[in-house]
């Protein structure tokens, strides 16, 4: 790890090529040497030959130029947050369609109450949508490793162009489906790949902050797609009331197309197809530090899957046939399931038929649809206070605690909905409740499960494969929201408050899944994780997996929790970490603990040890 000290290199500005000076030379500039004689006999993959027929890309003479790295870090920050803002609005965007009485005659599927056929057709034209974004998603991954994450975006952008230009002119049932279907190509195209490209570009110490920003303007979007349509209905013209919301979406496709050829490429890709000088610029251009020990560190990684490139493939992420395919379906699953989990806790019902909620908890349809929007605002900001949670308390203990507290406000909401609904002078109460508590549970998601399960599989990923576990991740948010848009208008016909305790359930479900299968990534950069899977032996189990690991004497074990800023730091200065060994201070820690005699320090210990508390 010395050799990958700065003050080990010298960097010529006239060349790609590095000198050792003499007064330097030693064991750690040998080694050096050596690795830069490897990485010269590296076969980088040729151009893909169908390139040229995709437009838009990464041009170095394009991208725009600020005056600070900072500056940089900002403006990619805002364009990525306008892309992840697009999807928050197109999801968004057909809560109040679904409500209009002109929408719902021109589909033929008025009268929707007791009406099993329209119940499911109105489900139907929300889910067939998150097909299409299942479809976009694995095509865009693919399309992202082969020619740059910049090209697959404006690929995205142009479906997701034509998508929205047939949706605001559709006129029947069949056209609609196909327009949402085009659409979540292109909207799929695009969540896959700009939650990789912005963890690519940032750092390790703030991927968390940096995306919790852009889903901050991702709820934005919902927010903005909710309160158009509001005011937007209250014109006489009810064609144009949902017509014209779908007609926006054209705006931030344009942005999203024409902008990205902007900005800098991933310096990562750019590494992978051999374009070492262009990566070294981009990384100049985001980082204030030296750019070399990171530039070292993703040249490592690039030559060893290069050498496995066999497995960068779809197919065979799924049906491995050695170690390194079985890593990969490895955190294909943990991509997918967390997606999945995502949906299970009950944001899809929540959001998309928030309206139904609050007239089944005894509001009129005028007070429904006004609660409705506020909490869409509500849960806006709550997504602030993910950007300190997630990069401070780490990823697991975020989930783990946000799936406790939305447990409790589901559980409390159910019971409180059941009353809500029975006539009497404290039905209004109830109600007031099942709302407050609503609002609470949309809070606690945005500051806690919005954001993980897009920023997981950015960081689980090893680079020859990254755009496509973001695809990977794009399908288990695609299951999860088809099944759940689907089911949730039957739902609340067939069991009501139920729907609410049903959630509830789910909640506690998951928790056990994020404590025993995922590993902490905060603190670690893109490059570390490789170390987890790699050597975490057979076991999907975290602490089993931690202690494999440490028997195999690396100094990054402790995979139930956050890195500190100071174990990175004495690893980048090539020393070994002061946290490596197990102090016998904690075994002694660990051997006090009791349930009988002291329940509430041995549980405080064991949420320390399992990295949640």
């Amino acid at each position: 790890m010395a050799a990958l000290h700065k003050e080990n290199i010298e960097f010529k500005t006239s060349s790609d090529t590095y000198e050792i000076p003499e007064k330097t030379a030693s064991p750690a500039s040998d080694e050096i040497v050596e690795e830069e004689d490897e990485f010269l006999n590296l076969n980088y993959p040729p151009p893909w030959k169908f390139e040229k027929w995709f437009l838009g890309g990464y041009s170095q003479s394009r991208m725009i130029k600020l005056k600070s790295p900072k500056t940089m870090y900002k403006a990619i920050n805002l364009f990525a947050g306008i892309a992840i803002m697009f999807y928050g609005y197109d999801q968004g965007v057909m809560s109040q369609v679904n409500l209009n009485p002109h929408y719902q005659e021109l589909m033929g599927i008025a009268p929707i109450e007791g009406n099993s056929r329209n119940v499911a057709a109105l489900g139907g034209i929300v889910a067939v949508y998150y097909g299409g974004t299942l479809i976009g998603a694995l095509v865009a991954g693919s399309l992202a490793d082969r020619m740059g994450r910049i090209k697959a975006v404006v690929f995205g952008a142009m479906w997701a162009l034509l998508g929205a230009v047939l949706q605001a002119s559709a006129y029947n049932i069949t056209w609609m489906c196909c327009a949402r279907v085009i659409a979540g190509v292109g909207v799929g195209a695009i969540d896959c790949v700009i939650p990789v490209w912005s963890a690519e570009v940032s750092s390790h110490s703030a991927r968390g902050a940096f995306l919790a920003i852009e889903f901050f303007m991702n709820i934005g979007g919902l927010a903005l797609a909710y309160w158009i349509e509001y005011f937007a209905y209250l014109d006489s013209n009810r064609e144009m009331a949902w017509r014209t919301p779908l007609a926006l979406q054209i705006v931030f496709i344009i942005i999203i197309g024409l902008g990205i050829n902007f900005f800098p490429e991933s310096p990562r890709w750019l590494m992978k197809m051999g374009r070492e000088q262009e990566a070294r610029n981009v990384l100049q251009a985001t980082r204030e530090n030296d750019v070399e020990y990171e530039l070292r560190g993703i040249k490592k990684v690039v030559k060893y899957e290069l050498e496995n490139s066999g497995a960068n493939h779809y197919v065979a992420m799924l049906f491995p046939k050695d170690k390194y395919s079985k890593q990969l379906r490895w955190r294909v699953f943990l991509a997918v399931w967390l997606q999945i989990m995502q949906e299970l806790v009950g944001i899809g019902v929540i959001t998309v038929y928030a309206v139904d909620l609050f007239q089944d908890a005894g509001f009129d349809l005028t007070l429904s649809k006004l609660l409705a929007g506020f909490n869409n605002i509500s849960y806006m900001f709550s997504v602030i206070f993910a950007v300190i949670t997630l990069d401070r308390y780490g990823r697991r203990s975020t989930m783990v605690w946000g799936a406790v507290a939305m447990a409790v406000e589901l559980l409390i909401a159910g019971i409180l909905d059941k009353y809500a609904q029975i006539d009497g002078p404290q039905q209004r109460s109830f109600g007031a409740g099942v709302a407050t508590l609503t609002f609470l549970y949309t809070a606690t998601f945005g500051a806690t499960w919005l954001t993980t399960p897009w920023l997981y599989p950015t960081e689980i990923f090893p680079l020859n494969v990254r755009a496509k576990g973001g695809a990977w991740s794009v399908v288990g948010w695609s299951i999860g929201n088809g099944i759940i848009t689907m089911i949730t208008p039957f739902l609340f016909q067939a069991i009501s408050y139920g729907t609410l305790l049903l959630l509830f359930g789910l909640n506690i479900f998951c928790i056990p899944f994020v404590i025993l299968l995922y590993p902490e990534t905060a603190g670690r950069s893109l490059e570390q994780m490789d170390t987890y899977f790699e050597h975490a032996g057979p076991s999907w189990n975290v602490f089993r997996a931690s202690h494999h690991i440490r028997d195999q004497g690396i100094d990054d074990w402790r995979w139930m929790k956050k890195l500190k800023a100071e174990d990175q730091a004495e690893m980048e200065k090539g020393r070994r970490m002061s946290s490596a060994v197990r102090l016998p201070e904690e075994d002694e820690k660990d051997a006090r603990m009791s349930w009988r005699t002291r329940p509430l320090y041995t549980f405080r210990r064991m949420g320390s040890n399992a990295g949640v508390m």
